[in-house]
């Protein structure tokens, strides 16, 4: 395929790299295989414990000179990592769908992500404020200041192999730190294709080697990172099982971690909604990248009077859906990821029909020539009940629950009775009830939609989820402020040095 070529992706690829140098390891040998067509892309050398010891040690070296080069500058690097994914942007979406499997315009999408957070930390590099205030000390000023941080370790998934890793590093970058990217080991060649993308603005501008890093590897590497003291933050987006054990291992050497986890996201049709709007909303939300984001619509939560006419709709919409190769653009719905993404949808399937839900659209897996890697699926709709095992949990996989309600306080409860906390929405013209949903008693989600899905994220908004989903955010607003460490200062400007809180201390 000619996008491998152009992004320099070989037969084997060694998955250890500092910035323009590979380094040889003797990790284990991981095979990608694209669930679009069960065919073997390529494979990858992982890193093993000597060479992930000489990308930290090369980060530490690259950290002590980045951090003096002007935030501008530092800036004015990461404008032109932009413009070079923008001259990448077709076959690194090529290359994002068909090694992940989802649609082509959602490949593209991502690549759009990757550039336009660019283009928000470009300006954030002239803004990285701290504020100046008033002592209560005569003839004193004080003021907070931002400076770097160190090495960010980024763990990423693989559902978003390459904007997960952007959101992070063009931040981590203008704030002066350096990247060390242990990408999802079932995308790795996407990691790879972003570093030989992003090699020449390195050379060009001389950048110093070890301010942009991967290590490709198994969960082995991901524990090295988080045990790691040379690495203050850790930012992991993945399974809520991944993030409490990242978790932990960084609490327990009392590092800072980002934690961007799983989301059991619902959306509310109210009496009041526009139901072509929210068909639209819905429909998407559950079945976008084969319900593999972890913004996926899990759950629709309808009111009563209008819960057999939207039903309708829905079983109709479902019923036009077109499954098949993600790089055709006519299909709706591409594979999952692998093998075992099937059996967990299969297991979900059977584990909700064992608590008495009732399948209005039956799943299954897609035979036929068109479908021989096994990982197609059919989206697939149940009716259920809020409190079911099977519906507490996340499943990575297009299985959308229905439920009605009668009261607002009722699907606002619902909403919000599972263990995840990342994105919500509403549907309904009431502005009462969208101010309900929005305000202190509403939705305990860190994402928060009145009138669109609860899929998609935007670059301007910190992007990131309550309770299980763990809390951290990534992307725009102010979580910048999480790659750097925040220093108050107090300057005295007199001869004199008057005490705090007016204490006397004569010698």
């Amino acid at each position: 395929m000619k996008f491998l070529k152009t992004l320099k992706i070989q037969a084997n690829n060694d998955g250890v790299s500092t910035g323009l140098n590979r380094l040889k390891s003797k990790g284990e040998k991981i095979e990608s295989y694209s669930p679009v067509d069960g065919k073997l892309i390529a494979t990858v050398t992982g890193a093993d414990a000597k060479s992930y010891e000489a990308v930290i040690q090369k980060a530490q070296s690259a950290f002590a000179e980045w951090r003096n080069w002007p935030a501008p500058k530092r800036g004015e690097i990461v404008r032109q990592i932009g413009e070079a994914l923008r001259k990448n942007k077709q076959d690194l979406g090529q290359l994002v769908s068909y090694e992940m499997g989802k649609s082509l315009q959602e490949g593209l999408g991502e690549v759009q992500e990757m550039i336009d957070i660019c283009d928000f930390a470009v300006g954030l590099s002239r803004q990285l404020h701290g504020l100046t205030m008033h002592s209560e000390r005569p003839g004193h000023r004080m003021y907070e200041q931002y400076h770097p941080l160190g090495i960010v370790g980024v763990i990423s998934a693989f559902n978003f192999p390459v904007a997960v890793w952007s959101w992070n590093a063009a931040l981590a970058w203008v704030c002066g730190d350096v990247c060390v990217w242990k990408p999802s080991e079932k995308t790795p060649l996407c990691a790879i294709a972003c570093q030989n993308i992003i090699q020449p603005v390195l050379k060009k501008n001389n950048v110093p080697e070890g301010v942009s890093n991967i290590i490709i590897g198994g969960r082995n590497v991901g524990e090295w990172m988080s045990a790691d003291t040379h690495i203050p933050l850790v930012s992991a987006t993945g399974s809520t099982r991944m993030g409490k054990a990242v978790g932990a291992a960084i609490g327990q050497r009392l590092g800072r971690s980002l934690l961007e986890l799983g989301g059991n996201n619902a959306i509310i049709i109210t009496e009041h909604a526009d139901l072509d709007i929210a068909l639209i909303a819905a429909a998407f939300g559950a079945v976008g990248t084969a319900g593999q984001r972890c913004t996926s619509t899990r759950r629709l939560i309808i009111h009563e009077k209008i819960y057999n006419t939207f039903k309708d709709k829905l079983v109709h919409a479902y019923g036009q859906l077109k499954i098949g190769n993600p790089l055709q653009q006519k299909n709706h719905v591409g594979p999952l990821i692998d093998r075992d993404a099937v059996k967990l949808y299969l297991d979900s399937i059977e584990k909700c029909k064992a608590e008495g839900g009732k399948f209005i659209v039956e799943g299954g897996v897609l035979k036929g020539k068109a479908f021989a890697s096994g990982c197609y699926v059919k989206p697939c709709i149940a009716e259920a009940k809020n409190s079911f095992a099977i519906v507490q949990h996340e499943t990575f996989a297009p299985i959308l629950y229905l439920m009605k309600y009668k009261t607002l306080d009722e699907a606002i409860a619902m909403q919000n009775g599972v263990p995840q906390g990342l994105s919500s929405a509403i549907m309904t013209n009431n502005m009462r009830q969208a101010e309900q949903f929005l305000s202190q008693v509403g939705s305990d989600c860190g994402i928060a939609n009145v009138n669109i899905g609860t899929s998609g994220a935007e670059i301007g908004g910190a992007f990131g989820g309550e309770k299980e989903t763990g809390g951290g955010r990534e992307s725009g607003s102010d979580a910048w402020k999480v790659y750097m460490r925040r220093q108050t200062n107090t300057i005295n400007y007199t001869d004199k040095l008057p005490l705090a809180q007016g204490i006397t201390f004569d010698l």
